[in-house]
């Protein structure tokens, strides 16, 4: 194998990791479009959902003697909204970070291989330059 070729070889290997880390910079936007796309909507139904039962529970505070019985229920609704709320932005933090880590963990796995190849290919010219110079030297 000539010296050449296996630069070649070398540089064809970068293109390759820099390929790949381009397409672990897409899929980790995609990974980011698909969480958000998901639940962005529910957060914000949830956040709506919070504010409405949040208000309403303030309105029965204000009228405690007619609608004690509507405080309990509207304050319980308000804090499974809240917990359904925390739940999903929770899970939405997961589910990324899940996402992110995979792709990140492709992403060594295949760059750690190439860099591998790499190193063969460098000592492959590192044995060719020395037998270079041994048999210039023997001339």
């Amino acid at each position: 194998m000539s010296e050449e070729n296996i630069r070649g070889q070398i540089s064809a290997k970068e293109d390759e990791i820099t390929r790949i880390e381009e397409e672990a910079s897409k899929k980790e936007a995609s990974a980011e479009s698909e969480v958000e796309a998901e639940y962005d909507p529910k957060i914000t139904a949830a956040e709506a959902k919070l504010k409405v039962e949040e208000g309403l529970r303030d309105e029965a505070i204000e009228k405690a003697a007619e609608w004690n019985a509507k405080e309990k229920e509207k304050k319980a609704a308000a804090k499974e909204a809240n917990k359904t709320l925390n739940t999903l932005r929770s899970d939405k933090e997961k589910a990324l970070n899940g996402k992110l880590k995979e792709i990140q963990g492709e992403k060594k796995v295949k760059v750690k291989a190439i860099h591998g190849e790499i190193k063969v290919l460098q000592k492959q010219i590192t044995a060719i330059e020395k037998a270079r110079a041994k048999e210039a030297a023997a001339q």
